[in-house]
């Protein structure tokens, strides 16, 4: 039951996280089976066929049997094991490419049945027509959403670049429903952003990654070369990795390699096939798209350095737990924040026919010193909850120990989510109701405001799970 509400809480409260997969994509041979089809299962399989298709209360389309019982194969795998179908495909290498077309928005379910915005993305089409964080979609080009499928919705709001689509907006405040007309177009998502921060008379760097895409590593460099720029005299950087779901395998070798010595071991694989069994280091080779110039000797060399801090949380996932391993592995930053999600575990996207394509869970992957995160996840040096008060919603997130049919980790103990009882849960979700979210880097960052103190010497207020149920958090002097 407990597992139920923790899913409920976050439909509930509108949070969005979804886990993307550490994922190459690869069009090699798979290893040849050496036994032969199990004949007897493909005869029960197709008497199974003809007796839905004999018997079922309605004719059922063959492409759409077919398709499912291969979707069921290899869902039945693990949890990140997928069959993707021409649509799915689609999406996935949009997500990758950080390019599609849309309207510029993050969206959730709210707890009376709209839609949800949880953002605009930045220079959007959503964001120049006035949406806002908070804002309730009630209907799309007048059809209403209450009682809609979120994947309806999504595929509404959808569809050709320059075409309009009417959004009637709920806003707090207003006095009445607000009808906007959007223009759909390309939506380039930057996956890197960062700013200067002015703590005690000196200057601090924030850079957020919220997923590793194609671009990342480049947008990353210039990032880095710009904060640099706005103030040559940095005393320390706080790499923000929260709710950073993962994405590409190179975008996380190279966001390592940027802070690390050069060639350093970012990651390792092991899977059955030979090209699973990989060490990756910082290089080019490992972390680039094809050719070109190496983006990261544009990053100042002051970033292999500086004092760091990584902020992390249980939406932290797959490739950005490769990036808090490697550096918590070589002491080169402090990971500041709750335990991340535990999916140590890449998926291979191997394309089929029609358009379509398997992702398939081909290896685990190992920090540099032989630690398997899977059903781990990465531990921070210091634990900071996500508010002074409490962990919020974070605590009542699920995590990768928690799903049905996971994959085992093979080299430590595995950590399911700490299991609270129903009536704290409960509390939980009562106190987190009308708080409003975390916007990370802003000056209300609570996690934020500790990983500076740790980068100043000063004492971090420790989450209360760092020490009895009841008591405070602790105060702990944190210079290492």
């Amino acid at each position: 039951m407990g597992s139920k509400l923790k899913h409920s809480a976050l439909l509930t409260l509108g949070a969005i996280l979804g886990v993307a997969v550490t994922i190459q994509f690869s069009a090699l041979a798979q290893k040849p089976v050496e036994n032969g089809m199990p004949i007897d299962s493909l005869r029960q399989l197709s008497s199974v066929y003809q007796l839905i298709k004999s018997d079922y209360v309605e004719p059922v389309d063959n492409r759409k049997l077919l398709t499912q019982a291969t979707a069921g194969m290899v869902a039945a795998l693990d949890p990140h094991s997928a069959y993707l179908d021409r649509k799915a495909y689609r999406e996935l290498r949009e997500g990758t490419e950080g390019r599609f077309v849309g309207l510029g928005i993050e969206i959730g379910p709210s707890d009376d049945g709209y839609v949800k915005i949880v953002s605009p993305i930045e220079d959007s089409p959503a964001a120049r027509a006035g949406i806002q964080a908070g804002d309730l979609i009630a209907r799309i080009d007048g059809a209403a959403v209450k009682g809609m499928e979120l994947d309806e919705a999504i595929k509404r709001m959808r569809g050709e670049p320059h075409t309009k689509v009417v959004l009637t907006i709920v806003r707090q405040g207003a006095p009445g429903p607000l009808e906007i007309t959007i223009t759909r177009d390309e939506i380039v998502q930057k996956s890197v952003k960062g700013r200067i921060i002015q703590s005690n008379g000196a200057g601090y760097a924030w850079v957020r990654v919220s997923q590793f895409q194609e671009p990342t590593v480049k947008d990353l460099a210039a990032k880095l070369a710009a904060l640099a720029r706005a103030e040559p005299h940095l005393k320390g950087l706080v790499l923000d990795l929260r709710n950073d779901p993962g994405g590409l395998l190179q975008g996380a070798i190279g966001t390592a390699a940027a802070f690390l010595p050069p060639g350093a071991e970012i990651v390792s694989t092991n899977g059955q096939l030979e090209e699973s069994k990989m060490h990756f280091y910082g290089r080019p080779e490992h972390y680039l798209f094809g050719r070109g110039d190496d983006p990261l000797k544009n990053v100042p060399e002051l970033f292999k350095t500086i004092p760091m801090v990584v902020l992390v949380n249980t939406g932290s996932a797959s490739a950005s737990e490769i990036v808090a391993g490697a550096l918590q592995d070589y002491r080169r930053a402090a990971i500041v924040g709750s335990p991340t999600f535990g999916k140590g575990s890449v998926q291979t996207i191997r394309p089929m026919a029609n358009e379509t394509a398997v992702k398939l869970t081909t290896a685990r992957y190992y920090t540099p010193s032989g630690r398997s995160i899977q059903a781990r996840g990465v531990v921070p040096d210091f634990p900071v909850d996500e508010n002074a008060d409490g962990d919020g919603l974070n605590a009542l997130r699920m995590r990768e120990a928690d799903l049905q049919r996971h994959l085992s980790n093979d080299r430590d103990r595995e950590e399911t989510t700490r299991k609270d009882d129903i009536e704290a849960q409960m509390r939980i979700l009562v106190a987190e109701r009308h708080r409003k979210p975390v916007e990370f880097g802003s000056d209300s960052d609570f996690q934020l405001a500790q990983a500076l103190r740790h980068l100043q010497g000063l004492p971090v207020q420790l989450s209360k799970r760092a020490g009895s149920a009841d008591s405070p958090g602790p105060l702990a002097q944190q210079a290492r």
